[in-house]
């Protein structure tokens, strides 16, 4: 089935600020969607409330995956809903080793006695390391521990290539990525677009965009998403930043205070 997710007038506060003030956006099975903007217009805000963290309340709207409420799901359930998020700063788990996480993950969406075999998970952790030109001893190091920034951006492509989800959410995955590593990350997200599957990327810079084509791209400012098109809005704002976007709308401060 090809996937569907919709958000519908989102909203949502930290500490009782409120940062996304109505998003609106509709991805289907095949699509990358990319959302750019100015620092501090809630972009990874928005990240964030989708997976359902904590520190944001989601005020008001609607958001669905394949006709289920994610909204009235926890964290664990989302991800088993097909949701994923690759992090801006994956976070560093010391004496849990790369592959028993990565295993137990991929377990933890299976129903019980439904689990991957041993063998089969190493043949595919091994297979998808190779693609994305992984040294074989990450598979036994601790998750993230020591990785340089670069390190735990592939860690975390790895991951998506492994849990197969149905939406995917990279939160600025180029950051702090040299040119080589860039390329192989972008490869590896190449690789896994299918029907099945729906991207939103979230980026300040239009490199990754030379890699990974965007079917639409979103300008996002004081919260909410103000202008979209193709490919060629983000060679624009690449070429002239954002001042005419703000001009040809009449914003005057687009800063609202989260990233």
């Amino acid at each position: 089935m090809s996937t569907q997710f919709s958000i519908n007038n989102l909203k949502a506060t930290i500490e009782g600020k409120e940062i996304l003030k109505g998003i609106n956006l509709e991805i289907k099975g095949g699509e990358i969607h990319a959302i750019m903007g100015p620092n501090g217009t809630g972009k990874s805000t928005l990240a964030s409330a989708l997976m359902g963290h904590p520190k944001y309340e989601v005020t008001d709207g609607e958001v669905a995956i394949n006709g289920e409420d994610l909204l009235e799901m926890e964290v664990d359930e989302r991800a088993r809903a097909g949701l994923f998020l690759a992090m801006q700063y994956p976070s560093e788990i010391a004496g849990v080793t790369n592959s028993d996480f990565l295993r137990s993950a991929i377990n933890a969406r299976r129903e019980e006695g439904n689990e991957i075999s041993l063998i089969k998970f190493i043949r595919q952790m091994e297979s998808k390391m190779k693609e994305l030109d992984m040294n074989p001893e990450f598979a036994h190091r601790y998750l993230n521990e020591g990785f340089s920034g670069g390190e735990k951006k592939r860690n975390e492509i790895l991951q998506m290539m492994l849990l197969d989800p149905k939406l995917v959410i990279l939160d600025e995955i180029d950051s702090g990525l040299d040119i080589d590593a860039l390329k192989i990350v972008a490869a590896g997200v190449n690789a896994m677009r299918s029907e099945d599957r729906g991207f939103l990327i979230i980026t300040h810079y239009q490199r990754l965009l030379n890699y990974i084509t965007p079917d639409f791209v979103h300008v996002m400012m004081q919260g909410r998403i103000v202008k979209s098109g193709g490919p060629e809005l983000a060679e624009r704002l690449e070429n002239e930043g954002y001042d005419w976007v703000k001009e040809e709308l009449g914003i005057v401060d687009e800063t609202v205070g989260q990233a």
